[in-house]
């Protein structure tokens, strides 16, 4: 018999068959719960009293990731990382309208260790917040909140720092760092 192959056992000897073993946590062997599938619907965070309904969102023209239509709502990049799979998938909202706070307004008040909460095909996927930064629009580092990564990651996204009046826009971006757990 091959080394891998299960040793035959006679009916005269005493020798009974080894009883299956229970696969300890952690075990690279065990089995893995089933990863949420759909695009996610709606984005939780408890921290900061947030719940909304999550949109479509792609790259404009001009290589932006083209805002929320709706300043209440937040949005996913569609053509990214679905949130719950391998990659940074990236949530962005607006921080504020002429009418006053949007959506992520609240955002910056995040703590590293909160959680936030995706769902995602009628599951919850949790994620745990591990840095807050602020970046000028002009040195936004793509390749760290774009690029790969080997395990399930979050970024959220939004406007802040100073308005600049004559570009009407912030000059900076606030960025969210999460992790799946």
């Amino acid at each position: 018999m091959g080394r891998w192959a299960g040793t035959a056992t006679s009916a005269a000897t005493s020798e009974a068959p080894a009883a299956a073993v229970e696969r300890p946590a952690g075990d690279p062997f065990g089995s893995v719960a089933a990863l949420p599938t759909g695009a996610p619907t709606r984005l939780r965070i408890g921290a900061i009293k947030l719940d909304t309904p999550l949109e479509s969102l792609t790259i404009g023209p001009d290589g932006a990731l083209r805002p929320p239509a709706q300043f209440a709502d937040a949005g996913w990049y569609a053509d990214g990382t679905a949130p719950g799979d391998t990659g940074p998938a990236v949530i962005a909202g607006h921080v504020d309208s002429r009418s006053g706070p949007a959506v992520f307004y609240r955002l910056r008040e995040l703590a590293t260790g909160d959680r936030i909460d995706v769902v995602r095909g009628g599951a919850t996927v949790p994620f745990t917040v591990t840095a807050i930064r602020w970046y000028p629009k002009s040195e936004f580092p793509t390749e760290e909140v774009y690029g790969p990564t080997p395990d399930r990651q979050l970024r959220l996204i939004t406007c802040g720092g100073v308005f600049d009046r004559s570009l009407r826009s912030y000059r900076d971006n606030l960025v969210v760092y999460a992790v799946a757990g």
